[in-house]
């Protein structure tokens, strides 16, 4: 900077400047204090949503457990897990309880209803989260006890079902050995067999071992 050989050549010299950048330097300063604060009250916003949306869910779990103990019809659990789909739809928690009611659905034998669920819970949820895939395998299912074999299979696809593989090749086994594809749905059981090791708390290793069999004795080989 500049050197001035007296203070009052300094405070001229301020002077100007200011004149000419002070108040862009406070605009920044502004901007930057109310972007601080801004982010800070959001975060605050959105603490204080999940921590109601919480509740809400504890409440929607309570009612649940009420209906399925018969002590309640199951009206309440659906009235919360609606409201929490409609006022706190962009928490998980609006997203479990959608699964909550794709569940109840297929209880109910209402396919329709449970898809529903499901692609509003694939809406929702990050594209290869958790969430995504559970509720892709679970669609997957209900697409086809309506019928819609091909497109379930197109959702279980090898490479797309990310940290669930074993739980998805017994899905496309199952969807495959319904239609009458059993060759094919006895490469896809050996397929989930020979993931156990590695995904173990994806499968029931015995009911899957019982299918391969059943297929075997039927005379049934992968490939053939």
């Amino acid at each position: 900077m500049e050197s001035y050989r007296t203070e009052e050549e300094q405070v001229e010299a301020l002077r100007r400047w200011w004149d000419e950048n002070g108040r862009s330097t406070l605009l920044a300063v502004v901007l930057v204090l109310a972007g601080t604060f801004g982010w800070q009250g959001w975060q605050r916003y959105e603490a204080q949503r999940n921590d109601s949306a919480s509740d809400l869910y504890q409440q929607m779990l309570e009612a649940a457990s009420m209906a399925g103990q018969g002590i309640v019809n199951g009206a309440p659990a659906e009235r919360l897990a609606s409201q929490l789909r409609s006022e706190y739809g962009g928490t998980t928690y609006a997203q479990f309880a959608a699964l909550h009611q794709a569940r109840v659905a297929v209880a109910g034998k209402d396919l329709p209803a449970a898809e529903d669920h499901l692609r509003w819970v694939l809406g929702k949820a990050a594209a290869g989260s958790d969430m995504a895939l559970v509720a892709q395998l679970r669609l997957a299912r209900v697409l086809a006890a309506q019928g819609e074999s091909e497109q379930a299979l197109t959702l279980l696809a090898p490479g797309s079902s990310g940290k669930f593989p074993a739980a998805s090749a017994l899905a496309r086994g199952d969807i495959l050995a319904a239609a009458g594809r059993d060759t094919e749905a006895l490469a896809a059981y050996r397929e989930a067999r020979a993931l156990v090791e590695q995904y173990p708390a994806q499968l029931n290793i015995a009911t899957l071992e019982a299918k391969i069999q059943s297929l075997v004795a039927a005379g049934v080989e992968a490939g053939a």
